[in-house]
């Protein structure tokens, strides 16, 4: 793993170097011009973990770079460098700002100091800041009580992580807004779990999404891997009504509450796996959860699917040829391809976008608009 170096003047010439790869490894599908999405070239992380250094009275931000070697995976974890992070030009600026704050405040310290492993920040666009700290050690009251007025003097909120402990001093979230298309959209954004890292390609991915499935209003749209509910948010109002799916409970509680936040009534947020979803629509299982769903009271002509890095199994593939439009957001390219392979069958791509989700790294995020073959 190589930390990103960044280099602003250099962006537009390793944005073009992406795209002309994501046109060429694609060229097979014959898909429409490739949309492009850049990403603010520096200062575009929302989030970001760096390891604690300890080193005499000196402490500092640490990220490893790891060189890949010949051997199994085992190996090559002993050839990591520890690189020493004064500043981190991927991160926001609030998260610059607060780095060299954060510990000048408890270098001295020892109650905050002590045996302190790892610092996660989660910033947002509308300035809200979260800081966690993870310890090798219990934390006590003492501790607490310290980490309060370093929540003061900071300006931010405070989570104490450790082994089978977790102290939360105000709230375990922060709450980020999104402009799009004119509409604010209003995001839980809970610690340790997965949000968009990079806000304004969330934006850009968002409008996409939302232009694609315009003209949806008298259809129904299942989502599956719907996480916080990103994506269930900025579209409910294209569809007549939405079903969206999500196999992680605390990503199921942030959806439903973003939801209510933002005071759309069509939705319903089921927690089930996309596996276990296509058995309940064809009526192999699911009990009374699935049938207050009453699934045949819906018509979906969208899908909507956001995988993890693995992409879909045969078995999904095969679910989502059944519906009319299929919008894929992936990760992964090159599971993505893997896909395409079998939706391309019955579906032709319409819409074709790369999102810079991950600057001065090769990885790309892409979106694909897919419709049935008449």
């Amino acid at each position: 793993m190589a930390i990103p170096v960044v280099e602003p003047a250099r962006y537009d010439q390793q944005l073009e170097a992406k795209a002309e790869r994501i046109r060429r490894d694609f060229a097979r599908f014959a898909p429409p011009a490739l949309e492009v999405y850049p990403s603010p070239p520096s200062h575009y992380r929302q989030r970001c973990e760096f390891r604690i250094w300890h080193e005499g009275d000196d402490l500092f931000y640490a990220m490893f770079e790891i060189q890949e070697s010949e051997g199994d995976a085992e190996d090559s974890k002993k050839h990591k460098t520890v690189v020493r992070l004064d500043d981190y030009p991927v991160a926001s600026r609030q998260i610059n700002a607060l780095m060299p704050a954060l510990l000048d405040a408890i270098r001295d310290n020892d109650l905050l100091r002590r045996r302190l492993f790892q610092v996660e920040f989660l910033t947002t666009l509308s300035g809200e800041a979260l800081v966690t700290l993870i310890y090798h050690r219990p934390l006590d009251e003492a501790w607490e009580a310290e980490a309060r007025r370093l929540q003061d003097q900071l300006g931010v909120m405070i989570i104490g992580r450790a082994r089978k402990q977790r102290r939360v001093l105000e709230r375990d979230h922060v709450w980020e807004r999104l402009e799009v298309e004119g509409r604010e959209f209003v995001y839980q954004q809970v610690e340790n779990s997965f949000t968009q890292p990079n806000a304004e390609i969330c934006r850009s991915m968002l409008t996409w999404a939302r232009e694609a499935t315009r003209d949806s209003q008298d259809g129904d749209l299942v989502e599956l891997y719907c996480g916080n509910g990103n994506f269930t948010v900025a579209l409910a109002e294209n569809f007549r009504r939405v079903l969206a799916t999500e196999i992680s409970r605390t990503s199921v509680a942030s959806a439903r509450e973003n939801l209510a936040a933002n005071r759309i009534d069509n939705v319903t947020v089921g927690r089930m796996s996309a596996e276990e979803f296509a058995a309940a629509l064809k009526g192999e299982k699911g009990g009374r959860r699935v049938a207050e769903w009453a699934l045949d009271e819906y018509d979906f002509t969208t899908v909507l699917v956001d995988p993890p890095r693995a992409g879909l199994d045969e078995a999904s593939c095969r679910q989502l040829s059944g519906y009319s439009r299929i919008v894929y957001i992936s990760c992964n390219p090159e599971t993505l391809a893997n896909n395409l392979e079998r939706l391309t069958e019955t579906h032709r791509i319409t819409r074709f976008a790369l999102f810079d989700q991950f600057p001065w790294t090769h990885h790309c995020e892409c979106g694909v608009l897919l419709e049935r073959r008449e």
